[in-house]
């Protein structure tokens, strides 16, 4: 059906307003990083005059800035490897093996969707300190590794790949872990490249878990950090110079994975 010369106007007005409100907070963020330390006076403090680099250089030369940003790639990257490990491997199980009690577990794996994070973290946190995990890298790395919303994210993925080319794989004398690794893998780069940049941003952004296990200043992460800063009267150009240098690798993870992106999401849904 052909649209109206109106409707398309309206749609197009919409759109854009839509645009500016998703924008405006990053464009606000990133001008008053740049102000100096006074006081922040709307609307004239958003526009682009009077701008400087102190607030960078104070965030850069700071002390455990750099500390809380290897910190931060520690977790994230080891945490986006194992996930995706993890959760293909058992995407995979649940996907295309056959054994008993296969989707009673699934299903059961999958209820842990429904239970609130904030329910199991005090359980976690003592049976973590219990064993000696508190102010440690795994202690901080391992609860996060059972991610039950990747293992269905990779199932469906896979349950779309052709039964046929595992057979055939498998009689020309293919075991399962080189199957697993020279066709599985390969063929789910969409879908691996889709929930890596997901991982990376839960673990990067991730504030509550890191602040209660990593309790000495030189484990904190840069959620946890920057948060600080707020506490400690550091001027307000200052914080949101360091929330700019925060977002930077999260815009980066999402360029390395704009390509497969649309179309793990696409994919990922086809069966269920």
């Amino acid at each position: 059906m052909r649209t109206s010369p109106a409707w398309r106007v309206l749609r197009g007005l919409l759109l854009c307003i839509a645009a500016v409100v998703t924008i405006f907070p990053f464009y606000a963020m990133v001008i008053l990083s740049l102000k100096p330390a006074e006081a922040v006076r709307f609307p004239r403090s958003l526009l682009p005059g009077g701008l400087t680099t102190e607030a960078y250089h104070a965030v850069i030369g700071g002390q455990g800035l750099w500390g809380w940003v290897l910190n931060t790639l520690l977790y994230s990257v080891i945490s986006v490897v194992a996930v995706l490990l993890l959760a293909s491997m058992a995407g995979y199980a649940f996907a295309k093996k056959r054994f008993r009690g296969r989707e009673a577990m699934f299903w059961s794996f999958l209820s842990m969707v429904m239970v609130p994070y904030h329910v199991t973290m005090i359980p976690t946190f003592i049976l973590l300190s219990k064993a000696g995990g508190v102010d440690t890298y795994w202690g901080l790395i391992l609860p996060t590794l059972a991610n039950a919303q990747a293992v269905f994210l990779m199932r469906q993925f896979i349950l779309t790949l052709p039964d046929e080319l595992f057979e055939a794989a498998r009689l020309d004398g293919c075991g399962e872990w080189r199957l697993f690794l020279t066709m599985v893998l390969p063929l789910c780069k969409p879908v691996l490249a889709t929930l890596g940049t997901f991982v990376f941003l839960w673990h990067w952004n991730d504030f509550l878990w890191p602040l209660i296990v990593m309790q000495g200043r030189e484990h904190w992460t840069l959620t946890v950090g920057i948060a600080s800063l707020q506490q400690e009267q550091v001027p307000l150009n200052v914080v949101l110079a360091g929330s700019v240098v925060a977002l930077v690798p999260i815009f980066c993870a999402y360029l390395v994975g704009q390509r497969y992106f649309t179309e793990g999401v696409t994919m990922s849904g086809i069966k269920g």
